[in-house]
């Protein structure tokens, strides 16, 4: 495998990392650091733009920034329209994971983000049905984006 492609492989299992220790935070707590996302946010952002820089992955950035305004925008939005339903946190790991399913082509992008709604919604459903939980009920939707967003990878 050459360097670029080591780097590639090494960069997504850091992110796998930083996605189970979001998962374990927000099923907890119902938070998404800022510690934690920003500081993903801003590496995985440099490895796109070293990527375009420094090997034949250039036509990637595109795409990848793409998707996290995308993704990122459209997480905004849910969060304007939504009363509270949606956090700051999830717009920003929406950003995240629109950067690394955009670098991956948009078919990741599709696949990645509607996995997240769909999965978020089936666990819903489960824990209504089984009286776990009322309409009123918070529930942590970062597990959800980030299965999506390893879904979305392994389709491309």
């Amino acid at each position: 495998m050459d360097p670029a492609g080591v780097i590639v492989v090494l960069a997504h299992l850091g992110l796998l990392g930083v996605g189970v220790r979001l998962t374990v935070i927000d099923v907890s707590t119902h938070r998404l650091p800022d510690r934690i996302v920003l500081p993903a946010l801003a590496g995985a952002l440099l490895l796109a733009l070293a990527g375009a820089l420094f090997s034949t992955m250039g036509g990637r950035l595109l795409g990848a920034l793409w998707g996290m305004l995308l993704l990122g925008g459209f997480y905004a939005v849910l969060r304007a329209i939504s009363h509270g339903g949606m956090g700051g946190g999830d717009v920003k790991l929406a950003a995240l994971l629109g950067l690394v399913l955009g670098w991956h082509g948009w078919s990741a992008l599709v696949v990645g983000a509607a996995a997240a709604f769909v999965l978020g919604a089936v666990h819903a459903l489960a824990l209504l049905l089984l009286r776990r939980a009322t309409r009123s009920t918070h529930i942590a939707f970062g597990p959800w984006m980030i299965v999506g967003g390893v879904l979305g990878v392994a389709a491309a």
